[in-house]
C-alpha cells in the first residue's frame, strides 16, 4: 500500500493488518466488475480475538458479556481487517472510490438493542480514512453467535477504480 490512504491511516494511527487466515470454505475478498465484496471479518488483532461473548448494554467486569463500548471499538477494528481484505484484490486502497454498503453483525445478549452504535464503530472508521467516499448504506444485525464467539463482525462492499 502506497499514496494517500496508506498517509491517512498513518495520521490516524493506524496500519493494515495481515489479511486473517479463514477459518472455513472461503476467500477473504473477491471482485466482480468494479466492486470489491468482502467475507465477514472479525476483529482479530496480531491473530486473536480480544474478547469474545455476547454484547450488553450493562456488562460487568468478570460478567462474560462485552460492553458495548468495547464492542464498537472492536467492530472498528473488524472494518479495518476488512480494509486489509479489500487491499489484497485491488492492490491499493488508493483505488477505492467509495465505501458502497457495510453489513454489521453483533452476537448480542437478548435484552441488547444498540446494534446500531457498535457497528459506528466501523463506519466511524471509514469516515475518517475516506471522508466523503467512505459515506455508505448500512445493515447493523443482531445475531445469537458468530463464528469463534466473536462479539462483532463486520463486512463492506468498496467500489473502485
Amino acid at each position: 500500500m502506497s499514496g494517500r490512504i496508506e498517509a491517512r491511516l498513518a495520521e490516524l494511527g493506524l496500519t493494515l493488518p495481515a489479511v486473517a487466515a479463514p477459518v472455513a470454505a472461503y476467500i477473504p475478498a473477491v471482485t466482480t466488475g468494479n466492486l470489491v465484496y468482502t467475507s465477514g471479518q472479525l476483529p482479530f488483532t496480531d491473530g486473536a480475538l480480544p474478547a469474545t461473548g455476547k454484547v450488553a448494554a450493562d456488562a460487568a467486569a468478570g460478567s462474560g458479556l462485552v460492553a458495548a463500548e468495547d464492542a464498537k471499538a472492536y467492530a472498528r477494528t473488524a472494518a479495518l481487517n476488512a480494509l486489509a481484505a479489500v487491499e489484497s484484490v485491488i492492490g491499493s486502497l488508493d483505488r477505492v472510490t467509495r465505501v458502497v454498503k457495510v453489513v454489521g453483525f453483533v452476537a448480542s445478549d437478548p435484552a441488547f438493542t444498540g446494534q446500531p452504535g457498535v457497528i459506528n464503530g466501523a463506519s466511524e472508521l471509514l469516515g475518517e480514512v475516506f471522508g466523503d467516499a467512505g459515506i455508505h448504506a448500512r445493515s447493523a444485525v443482531g445475531v445469537a453467535v458468530l463464528p469463534l464467539d466473536a462479539p462483532v463482525e463486520v463486512e463492506l462492499v468498496v467500489e473502485f477504480a
